[in-house]
């Protein structure tokens, strides 16, 4: 068993006291986001981030440097890690919530949505499989829309993990119907595997829907907190 832990937070105030946690590198992506919430948003994600990092490798928080290079074009802007270090992180945000999942090294990827966004006919018909498709037929709006989002963010969670992003189609993969356990049903893309993929669907907080992704054989067992510093 695979022990998964998430933390979420609400926006942290730009105080000195979280600033001073940013590196160069940091301080320069928070000035370039425009929106006062953008960088609240960035702000907590590198602190929430730095707070696990510095907990599980019995570091000062102070002392958590980041590398954040993106694999594919060598800008700041990739996972944080810590090279060499037995931990994996994946950080998302969604309207006035931010999380954080940590793993020892296997891939993990972490999303979440606010539950007030609507799936018009376009969207399911561009992320959902046939059979995800076939399972919201039928469906009043608003219970096809709240279907649509598990669907979501599951796919959001498993294109985090491998790292891919949308490169993987979303169409090419199947979970399990939107109202049982969350599970990889079937993969058109080899980059993922049913049997070496595990999902959660969790309960993040009211007014947003959450799912975790890892690449494991392992059982998951999540717990789920909310951070307050």
């Amino acid at each position: 068993m695979m022990e998964i832990e998430v933390r979420w937070s609400s926006p942290l105030p730009t105080e000195e006291r979280f600033m001073r946690l940013l590196d160069d590198v940091e301080q320069e992506r928070f000035a370039a986001y425009r929106q006062e919430a953008d960088k609240r948003r960035f702000l907590t994600g590198r602190v929430l981030a730095k707070t696990v990092a510095a907990e599980r490798l019995g570091l000062a928080v102070e002392a958590v440097k980041f590398d954040a290079t993106c694999e594919d074009c060598g800008k700041p802007h990739g996972r944080p890690r810590i090279p060499g270090a037995d931990l994996t992180l994946s950080i998302s945000h969604s309207g006035d919530l931010i999380g954080l999942a940590a793993t020892p090294s296997v891939p993990v990827g972490l999303d979440v949505e606010t539950a007030t966004r609507r799936a018009d006919d376009g969207l399911i018909e561009y992320a959902l499989s046939p059979a995800e498709a076939a399972h919201l037929a039928g469906l009043p709006p608003e219970e096809k829309a709240a279907a649509f989002f598990v669907y979501w963010t599951r796919k959001e969670a498993v294109m985090k993990a491998t790292g891919k992003g949308l490169r993987i189609p979303l169409q090419s993969i199947t979970f399990s119907r939107y109202d049982e356990p969350a599970r990889l049903a079937a993969s058109g893309d080899p980059a993922l595997d049913p049997a070496t993929t595990r999902l959660a669907d969790l309960k993040a907080v009211d007014g947003y829907r959450a799912a975790i992704a890892v690449l494991t054989t392992q059982e998951l067992s999540v717990t789920e907190q909310h951070w307050v510093p």
